[in-house]
């Protein structure tokens, strides 16, 4: 998912260079969306891994 969000971050970014602020915005936007999702997901795992290794 990292990778996604990264790869939507340099559209975004070459996008604003070119002045193309519709469509940077849009892949920053999403990028973030993704990146939370990331986060999300990260959380969950170290919270289900951590009960794992109690028994």
């Amino acid at each position: 998912m990292l990778r996604w969000t990264l790869t939507f971050l340099v559209i975004a970014i070459i996008a604003a260079v070119f002045g193309f602020t519709g469509i940077a915005a849009g892949a920053a936007e999403i990028a973030k969306i993704i990146f939370y999702i990331f986060l999300v997901f990260f959380v969950i795992s170290l919270i289900t891994s951590s009960f794992r290794r109690v028994d």
